[in-house]
């Protein structure tokens, strides 16, 4: 019995000083690890990566960039559903452990000893957050050490809300999903709030092994992760046996979803990204910036069917190219087939993808890369010449078999006609480039902003990138230029042959109108409605090519892109429609430049202001006394001296607003009046008459078309909006015959300006001090008496206007009216 004693006490003193030492060892080990341990102070003011954001004006979101996607969600807005699913796979004594779960470390530790190997296991939330954010995820002994330390430590520093906060928001789950915010709107399209519970416990079950086991990757095994999730839920007491049985047998509706992108705008989406690298560099795609825009999201949607619309119709007038890919069909062939072939084409940014199934005499059926079965009617074929080349087409057909044939795979376009209900038609991604712009002319705010038909198929930006010759849309400029030299819109010169032999154009020139007509002595304004150029080249002679490429710096121009030869009269420069946009804003604003612009704010991941813009913008009474007090308190301010107080201004006063920056005038008011009056005969006696279908008199603007039909644009604006059209080859070869500005680029312009002065009320300017209205002779421009049957009215300025005879032609070609006054009349227009 003795010998039984002794050895207990023996037993007792081993297991005491082995205890002794092993916590000597364990703290020993404490003090060796715990100074190499990071700080995790970091965690109370985590920044998680997240990615950048770009939004309308109307926060409507454009685009996301970044490696990662990322919805941070505080602990309050996540679902109690969800934090208990994932409490029941990962964890389910979180919030009774001190971050430690001895009870799992003893199970991983009888593990070890039993199999000899190293398993995951005893890891609980807390320490899953330790080694997120500081420890690698490779296993050993020291890391699992380290991982319980970090673990106790972030216990004492946060409570367990935020810890799961950091948790939820942090975990990787699969296809660039971090956290469950991300993970929602990858799998399910939606937010987290918004999810059933087999879909919360599919979530919930990823953390294992997110890469390998998700529902799109793997559904099966996905599946038994999720169903052991609702299993451990309901074992836990967290839902009813309705609720898993409900959830168990609901089957995997997981696929992946894009950013979800709220309105389409990739070219706008790619400036502010450039812009935003630019100013932060890598840092742009993980810090969390928000960019809104200026872009307004219905006038971008509308501008985006105007173009499309105008380039289908220019692709439509010249014929069919064929089908564009070909599968052999039989009566076996299947649905999925048809939509995995279709999956495998191109996709033409508003075109639906369809394979010819059956081809009848004038029909045929087609299935959508949907699955959708459609029958197009003849209308739909009709147009379908064969293509040869930009000039020329072949007969049209008259049965569906010359057109397609079974198994072909086309494109379908939703015509949508002036009379009647819109209905799918055969169509083909077109190769004619175009771009729409449109701006607010008293600030330069872009509104909306299309450079080409399909952004994934061309990315280059043609509103800011393609420097393309204006054509006759440069002669409002050279106009206004005359007007400023004196001459008025009753001036006279000749439409009449010319040649030139100019050295700095290396050839003799012989320019013409389009028609290849000459009309004689042509009042200027008759000229710029009917855009002769043989007037415009005498008019440019005789004002001075120098003078006229400075004035044009006046609406933006750069000087150097302005050719130093008559043939600037023509528009022979190389401008983008965004410079033309801006050029076009002075004669829309009142005569103010302002330079337009697309970021209106950028914001950090806490939503503080990094950038707001405060553009230049066209001020009325009000704001230019409040930006003239302003200049003077910053004056007075200089002039104190630096012994003057310089106190901190208070919050409110720091945060306020600035100042309107004010435009300056570029041209005079008497000077707009005319050419905005001139440029409405344009659209209702000219070029542009089919814009008359908008049935206002405000709008006014100019076609614009360059040799062999290379460039159509049509500019136009009214009070409310600018807006500029264009269309065009990238390699710059010819349209086709007649593809004119008024023809290939005004339909677009028509109708986005349809439904964006949808509710403006009309608004012309007001006559301004300082002019006079006389009747005129039609053909002479000389002031007539109430008595001729051939006259009309025109405007002058006071300073300009004609008498009966200084309204002659000049040898040069033009006349000046002299300095002589009429009093002022009411405006005819």
């Amino acid at each position: 019995m003795k010998s039984f004693y002794r050895l207990l006490k023996y037993l007792v003193l081993f297991l005491f000083g082995t205890s002794i030492i092993g916590a000597g060892g364990l703290y020993g080990l404490y003090l060796y690890l715990e100074p190499k341990l990071p700080s995790i102070e970091t965690l109370k003011d985590v920044q998680l990566q997240v990615p950048l954001r770009i939004y309308s004006s109307d926060h409507l979101l454009i685009a996301e960039f970044g490696e990662k996607r990322r919805e941070p969600l505080r602990y309050d807005e996540i679902p109690q559903q969800m934090i208990l699913a994932f409490l029941a796979a990962e964890d389910d004594r979180f919030f009774e452990h001190p971050g430690v779960d001895y009870q799992g470390l003893v199970r991983a530790a009888i593990q070890l000893l039993l199999t000899g190997e190293r398993r995951q296991g005893g890891s609980t939330i807390t320490m899953q957050v330790a080694r997120n954010f500081f420890l690698s995820s490779k296993k050993t002994y020291t890391r699992k050490l380290n991982e319980i330390l970090l673990a106790l430590k972030i216990e004492r520093m946060l409570t367990k809300q935020e810890i799961l906060e950091l948790y939820l928001n942090k975990i990787y789950l699969g296809h660039r999903a971090y956290g469950v915010g991300a993970a929602a709107l990858v799998y399910y399209g939606r937010p987290v709030d918004k999810l059933e519970l087999s879909e919360i416990a599919m979530i919930a079950g990823l953390p294992k092994a997110p890469s390998s086991h998700n529902p799109v990757t793997n559904p099966a095994k996905a599946l038994v992760r999720r169903n052991y999730v609702l299993g451990r839920m309901i074992d836990l007491e967290q839902i009813s046996q309705a609720e898993y049985e409900s959830a168990k047998s609901t089957g995997i509706s997981a696929k992946l979803h894009r950013a979800p992108s709220e309105i389409e705008a990739p070219y706008v989406a790619e400036m502010a990204r450039t812009e935003a690298v630019n100013r932060f560099g890598l840092d742009a795609y993980t810090k969390g910036y928000t960019i809104t825009t200026t872009i307004e999201s219905h006038l971008q949607t509308a501008a985006n069917q105007a173009l499309r619309s105008a380039m289908q119709a220019y692709d439509k007038r010249h014929g069919y190219k064929g089908a564009t890919a070909h599968m052999r069909i039989t009566k076996d062939t299947s649905e999925e087939t048809l939509i995995e072939f279709l999956s495998q084409q191109p996709d033409g940014a508003d075109l639906l993808k369809a394979v010819v199934t059956t081809v009848d005499a004038q029909s045929i059926q087609v299935t959508t890369d949907q699955g959708e079965p459609l029958t197009l009617a003849w209308n739909a074929l009709e147009w379908a010449s064969n293509f040869v080349n930009h000039e020329v087409k072949e007969a049209p057909p008259k049965l569906a078999e010359e057109v397609v044939s079974p198994g072909d795979m086309i494109y379908l376009f939703k015509e949508i006609p002036s009379e009647g209900d819109p209905y799918w038609r055969l169509a083909q991604i077109p190769e004619v480039a175009g771009a729409l712009v449109a701006i607010a002319p008293d600030n330069g705010a872009i509104k909306s902003l299309v450079g080409g038909y399909d952004f994934y198929q061309s990315k280059f930006n043609r509103v800011i990138q393609a420097k393309r010759q204006p054509g006759s849309g440069f002669k409002p400029f050279v106009y206004s230029a005359a007007l400023e030299s004196g001459f008025t819109p009753a001036s006279i010169f000749n439409d009449a042959p010319v040649v030139f032999q100019d050295d700095t154009m290396e050839a003799v020139w012989r320019p013409e109108n389009y028609s290849g007509k000459f009309f004689g002595p042509t009042r200027l304004r008759y000229a710029l409605t009917h855009s002769r150029n043989l007037v415009s080249i005498r008019l440019l002679r005789k004002i001075g090519i120098g003078f006229t490429i400075q004035y044009a710096s006046r609406f933006g121009f750069d000087t150097r892109e302005l050719p130093r030869d008559l043939s600037l009269a023509l528009g022979s420069g190389a401008v983008s429609p965004l410079q033309m946009g801006t050029g076009f804003t002075v004669l829309a604003n009142g005569g103010y430049y302002v330079p337009p612009y697309i970021i209106d704010s950028i914001r950090d991941n806490k939503g503080e202001a990094l950038y707001q813009a405060n553009p230049v913008q066209v001020c009325d009474d009000d704001m230019l006394e409040a930006a003239s007090l302003d200049q003077k308190q910053t004056s007075d301010t200089k002039s104190a001296g630096k012994t003057e107080s310089t106190n901190t201004p208070e919050p409110s006063e720091a945060t306020e607003a600035p100042p309107p920056q004010c435009a300056k005038r570029a041209i005079s008011e008497q000077n707009h009046y005319l050419m905005h009056s001139m440029l409405r005969d344009v659209i209702q006696h000219g070029t542009a008459r089919k814009a008359r279908a908008l049935e206002r008199k405000d709008i006014a603007g100019k076609t614009g078309t360059t040799n062999d039909q290379r460039d159509a644009w049509f500019n136009g604006f009214n009070h409310h909006m600018v807006a500029i059209a264009w269309l065009g080859f990238d390699n710059v070869e010819p349209l086709g015959r007649g593809e004119v500005g008024g023809r290939a680029a005004l339909p677009a312009w028509i109708d986005f300006m349809q439904f964006a002065l949808n509710g403006i009320e009309e608004k012309v300017p007001e006559l301004p001090p300082g002019m006079v209205t006389m009747r005129i002779d039609v053909d002479s421009g000389e002031p007539v008496g109430t008595g001729s049957s051939n006259a009309i009215f025109e405007v002058f300025e006071a300073k300009n206007a004609p008498t009966p005879h200084d309204a002659r032609t000049s040898s040069q070609g033009g006349s000046v009216a002299s300095g002589n006054t009429v009093a002022p009349a009411e405006d005819p227009f």
